[in-house]
């Protein structure tokens, strides 16, 4: 099956969902945008909608004609355990009533804390709290392909950066502190490998797999990576990109338990720590091995964000 010839409905428009569509629009296919507000920062000729995905009702109209079905949806920590499973009922519903494909833009959560690369064959996880629950979001879109109701698949990536990205390790606490001349602030250890995904290497992935014989449905992609490097790494050559000293703040646990006393975010982050005091590498053999393997150097990709945010920093 190929999405060439059919509708591309993108749900969401952050950083992933705006990436992909300037990619599918710039193939020259036909692509709407779904949104809660209706609006989005995308290209001339690209139709945006408003939904609120959780509500099946509104999920099913805005997908209505889609080959592809792109579930791109992110959002804060906020409330993130009460509004994701009703929000991914809804893309499934809006998927299968459209007779669609469904590819799940995913992250690495569902394997919890583990010593190895992780690989996609790895078990779900029932630690904590958001990990266990992107778990049970694998097993909601598996469930469906399995029954035959619709095809389905995952395009997961880790910690991804690029230009857009504020809400991530390298985004606004990091790229855009040191932009403006203050010191980066990161959480765990800085001098750990760590694999990172740059956006429109998502975009590629997410149109790759949806362009996929029905072979590759059914299971789940890791997006491939530059070589990992450490956090202190990046963070030196985005420093020098943009003109300034390569300066880190990295708050003790103590400190950041305090914070989120008052940061429901920082709260939620607690958990997620593990991912930063340990290596934590993405092994995406599998996907080069059927697709490709040319992932963006961080070289360029650094480049291309320090000019993005060089343009939006006041010096």
């Amino acid at each position: 099956m190929s999405s060439t010839a059919s509708l591309n409905v993108v749900l969401g428009a952050g950083p992933v969902g705006r990436a992909l569509a300037d990619r599918l629009g710039g193939e020259g296919r036909e692509v709407r945008v779904i949104t809660r507000s209706g609006a989005a920062r995308v290209a001339d000729g690209v139709e945006v909608v408003a939904a609120d995905l959780s509500d099946g009702d509104q999920a099913v109209r805005a997908c209505a004609g889609a080959g592809v079905v792109y579930g791109c949806v992110g959002f804060d920590y906020t409330g993130w355990l009460q509004r994701w499973p009703p929000i991914m009922r809804g893309m499934l519903a809006g998927a299968e009533a459209a007779g669609a494909r469904f590819i799940f833009m995913d992250n690495l959560y569902m394997y919890g804390p583990v010593d190895e690369p992780m690989r996609e064959d790895m078990p779900l996880t029932d630690y904590g709290k958001k990990p266990a629950l992107r778990a049970e979001l694998t097993r909601m879109w598996r469930d469906p392909h399995r029954t035959g109701r619709l095809e389905a698949a995952a395009v997961r990536a880790s910690d991804f950066y690029g230009p857009g990205v504020e809400l991530s390790v390298l985004g606004e606490g990091s790229f855009g502190r040191l932009t403006m001349g203050k010191p980066a602030q990161v959480v765990g250890d800085p001098d750990l490998p760590h694999s990172f995904t740059y956006v429109p290497d998502i975009a590629r992935a997410l149109v790759t797999i949806a362009d996929a014989d029905s072979d590759a449905m059914g299971r789940a992609w890791h997006v491939p990576n530059a070589p990992d490097r450490t956090v202190r790494e990046i963070l030196t050559m985005f420093a020098e990109r943009v003109g300034r000293e390569p300066k880190l703040q990295v708050p003790p646990k103590p400190v950041l338990s305090l914070l989120g006393v008052f940061n429901a975010n920082l709260r939620e982050l607690k958990e997620m720590l593990y991912q930063w005091e340990r290596p934590f590498q993405v092994d995406h053999s599998d996907f080069a091995g059927r697709f490709w393997d040319e992932p963006t150097p961080f070289e360029d990709g650094i480049a291309a964000t320090a000019a993005w945010w060089i343009e939006r920093t006041p010096r």
